[in-house]
């Protein structure tokens, strides 16, 4: 009786593994999923400033306005950078500190 027991234990043990490694799949999968759809927004936003960069300089005649929206998309692309480096660090730190916990 009690070997059946070891037995169930072991299964038991076996299947509760299985269900935590199939979850740690998934939630990797599901943070590259992430991280994926996060660099085609990237790479969309980039291009949609260059395609602003690129229509006001072929349709405005004026220097002063050009001068301006230049500035401004200018800022936002300061803006933009200082958003994804701050992301970044974030996604760094948090699998830094993922790794730290299951490493304990």
């Amino acid at each position: 009786m009690k070997e059946e027991q070891n037995w169930s234990d072991i299964s038991r043990d076996i299947s509760n593994f299985a269900k935590k490694i199939k979850s740690r799949i998934d939630e990797e999968d599901l943070v590259e999923d992430l991280k994926d759809t996060f660099k085609n927004t990237i790479e969309n936003t980039s291009e949609l400033i260059n395609s602003i960069i690129q229509k006001v300089e072929s349709t405005v005649t004026d220097d002063e306005i050009k001068k301006d929206t230049r500035e401004i998309v200018r800022n936002i692309n300061s803006d933009l950078k200082n958003l994804l480096s701050v992301t970044k660090n974030r996604f760094s730190s948090s699998e830094d500190s993922e790794i730290l916990s299951e490493e304990e």
